[in-house]
């Protein structure tokens, strides 16, 4: 994928959320740049595929990230099996459907509200702190994994866009915190062709974002024309857990969302016409 090395090589990471989706694709491209990762996640089967796929390359945690002993687990697994630990990718989250609160009854926004933010907040956090000593050890980083919904409307409804923001927040207090030891930067995909799920308190824990069939709708609303893949995000968090690369970056969030955030007043984008215009044209 790169030079022979990698630019990762030798070092460790543990992702959460890394046994499907966006996590897996982060793991086969920290794994392909050189490095070893621990894995937590609480899908005991997506585990034991990716043990299988990747063999000593990788430890595998069942867990949950709302829990401390959890993340305590797979820090102290991490340490045990590989002896060290550079960069912990708080990734695991669930979706909301973009359910609206005029949909929510004040009940469901009683419980969706703990479990959505104990997942996708709450779990980056505890990450941190389980990974803390051994990062600081290290003088490694801490990347977490945000959302278009961190920045603008619409990603998502009101219970996942105020979690998203909420981790906008967190990285840069993060990166205050923990200057001049431990990088903290975020990344902001948009969206993405996944099993992501949904919150069990509004009976989504079945539902599957793979479901709505985005990439088919895509060229309507992503600005380059089409929904990148897991693949094509999962290159940004080599980037910023690169000691050489990313060196200067803490407190920064990549918009890597296929320019979502740029989308113009009347129209998706406005460079619809050059290929017809410029066609046979050389430079």
């Amino acid at each position: 994928m790169t030079n022979a090395k990698g630019r990762l090589e030798d070092q460790v990471a543990l992702v959460t959320g890394g046994a499907s989706g966006l996590g897996r694709a982060i793991v086969r491209h920290f794994v392909a740049e050189g490095a070893r990762v621990c894995v937590l996640d609480r899908s005991k089967t997506a585990l034991e595929a990716l043990q299988r796929d990747f063999d000593e390359r990788v430890a595998a945690v069942e867990g949950d990230v709302r829990s401390v002993a959890s993340n305590r687990a797979a820090v102290e697994i991490c340490l045990a099996r590989f002896g060290r630990l550079d960069c912990a990718v708080a990734n695991a989250g669930i979706w909301d459907y973009s359910r609206k609160i005029a949909d929510l009854e004040g009940e469901q926004i009683d419980v969706a509200f703990d479990e959505l933010m104990a997942i996708n907040v709450k779990g980056p956090m505890l990450l941190a702190k389980a990974a803390l000593p051994s990062l600081v050890r290290s003088e490694g980083s801490l990347l977490v994994t945000i959302s278009n919904a961190g920045f603008y409307p619409d990603g998502g409804g009101i219970l996942y866009t105020a979690s998203k923001h909420a981790l906008v927040g967190l990285v840069r207090q993060l990166a205050f915190e923990l200057a001049p030891v431990v990088r903290v930067n975020g990344i902001a995909p948009g969206g993405i062709d996944t099993d992501l799920r949904g919150p069990s308190s509004l009976g989504m824990d079945q539902v599957s974002i793979h479901g709505l069939n985005l990439p088919s709708h895509a060229q309507s609303f992503v600005p380059i024309g089409r929904l990148p893949s897991a693949e094509e995000y999962a290159w940004a968090y080599v980037f910023l857990s690169s000691r050489t690369e990313a060196a200067p970056a803490t407190g920064a969030v990549l918009n890597f969302d296929g320019g979502l955030g740029m989308r113009g007043l009347m129209q998706v984008r406005g460079g619809g016409d050059l290929r017809a215009r410029f066609a046979g044209e050389v430079a």
